[in-house]
C-alpha cells in the first residue's frame, strides 16, 4: 500500500506468542508488529490510532522492562463503554497487540483453555485512565492516559477541518488537510514516541492476585 513514508521509522513492539509457535505459524513464536499494522485494523491513521498504539507500547514497556511481552498474557481494562467515543477504536488497537479479547474471543485449547484470550479485554473498568494493563502471570498493572496537548494540530486546521468534514473543500484544500492531519500523527510518534507528556503511565495498585493460564 503507498503509506506515508514515516510509517516505517515508527518503532515496532515485539511480542512473544505462544499461540502462534504451538500451532506452526512461527518458529519461534516472535511476531512484530507495526503502526502499519494498527492502520490495516483500523483503516486509518489518525491521532487517536496513534496514541492507542503509542499507549499499549509504553505499557508494555513498563510491565515487561527488557523481556518480551507474553501475547495473550495480559488483560486490557478500557475505562468506558465499548459505544462511547472511540473505545472501540482503542480497545481494536489493544487487542491486536496484546491478544486480548472480549467475550468473543478465542476460548482457548483443550480443557483448561489452553490459550485463552475470552474475557482478557473489558469494559466499564475502574481505572483512573484510558485504559490499563495488567498481566495475567504477575498481577502487576499499570494505567495509561493520553494527553495531546503537546502535539497540536496544525493552525491550518481550524479553518480546513470543518470544510472538509462538510464536504465543502475543494481539491487542493482536501490534499492540504490530509497531509497536515498526517503530520500531526508522525509528530505524536516520532518525536513524542517516549513523551511522558504524551503518554502518561503509572502503577496500578489493584491488590489482584496473578491468574494462572
Amino acid at each position: 500500500m503507498d503509506f506515508p513514508d514515516f510509517f516505517d521509522r515508527v518503532p515496532a513492539v515485539v511480542l512473544r506468542e505462544p499461540l502462534a509457535a504451538f500451532l506452526g505459524a512461527s518458529a519461534s513464536g516472535v511476531i512484530t508488529y507495526r503502526y502499519a499494522d494498527a492502520v490495516r485494523l483500523a483503516g486509518h491513521s489518525c491521532p487517536t490510532v496513534a496514541g492507542a498504539y503509542l499507549m499499549v507500547r509504553k505499557g508494555l514497556a513498563s510491565l515487561y522492562g527488557d523481556d518480551l511481552p507474553e501475547r495473550g498474557a495480559i488483560e486490557v481494562h478500557m475505562r468506558d463503554a465499548r459505544d462511547e467515543g472511540t473505545t472501540g477504536v482503542v480497545a481494536a488497537i489493544a487487542t491486536l497487540l496484546t491478544g486480548a479479547a472480549a467475550e468473543t474471543g478465542f476460548g482457548g485449547i483443550g480443557a483448561n483453555r489452553r490459550f485463552a484470550r475470552r474475557d482478557l479485554l473489558r469494559f466499564d473498568a475502574p481505572v483512573d485512565g484510558l485504559l490499563a494493563l495488567r498481566r495475567c502471570d504477575t498481577g502487576r498493572g499499570v494505567v495509561l492516559d493520553l494527553d495531546m496537548a503537546p502535539v497540536p494540530a496544525a493552525p491550518a486546521m481550524r479553518a480546513l477541518f470543518p470544510k472538509v468534514a462538510a464536504g465543502a473543500a475543494d481539491a487542493e484544500e482536501e490534499a492540504m488537510f490530509a497531509a497536515l492531519w498526517q503530520e500531526r500523527v508522525a509528530r505524536m510518534l516520532l518525536d513524542h514516541a517516549d513523551d511522558p507528556a504524551l503518554v502518561h503511565v503509572r502503577p496500578w495498585e489493584t491488590g489482584v492476585e496473578a491468574r494462572t493460564a
